[in-house]
């Protein structure tokens, strides 16, 4: 399952910035759910979620029981100018951070997806949560883009 869920990690790379293709700056900042997220600020909320948890996996991996911090992804969200950055950057950054990571996990004993590290939120924390964590919440968010692409007549 571990290998498993490597290479669906890596298949993600590619997934934001598919998921983004042809819409312009309006429709990425439409709001067509009230009271949710722009497409643009999911955009920038999974490059943040996986950049953190790639540095994540990599401690896990290098250090013995590595503290991993949680952060306030809606503080994020408001505070870094979401609004303001450019989206297909981030979806570059995303599917580059994820190849590159993909490379690490492939190449690591299956034995070390059982190494773990401390989450000050969650606790205890193994390589092999963190990656099908990621794949998990890759889907969950684009979901949602997806139905904001339909509520605006882009369905992909």
């Amino acid at each position: 399952m571990t290998q498993e869920s490597v290479e669906q990690y890596a298949a993600g790379a590619s997934a934001l910035c598919q998921a983004i293709a042809g819409l312009s700056r309006e429709e990425m900042l439409a709001y067509p759910v009230t009271d949710t997220w722009s497409i643009q600020q999911i955009v920038l909320h999974l490059m943040d979620s996986d950049l953190i948890s790639s540095d994540r996996m990599k401690r896990v991996i290098a250090e013995e029981n590595p503290t991993l911090i949680g952060f306030d992804e809606t503080a994020f969200a408001r505070g870094l100018f979401y609004e303001a950055l450019d989206a297909g950057l981030a979806a570059e950054l995303f599917a580059k951070n994820r190849q590159l990571t993909a490379e690490v996990l492939r190449r690591v004993p299956e034995d070390a997806f059982d190494r773990f590290g401390t989450h000050n939120e969650r606790g205890r924390v193994t390589l092999a949560q963190l990656v099908q964590g990621m794949v998990d919440h890759l889907e969950h968010h684009l979901r949602f883009l997806r139905e904001k692409r339909r509520l605006l007549g882009k369905p992909l």
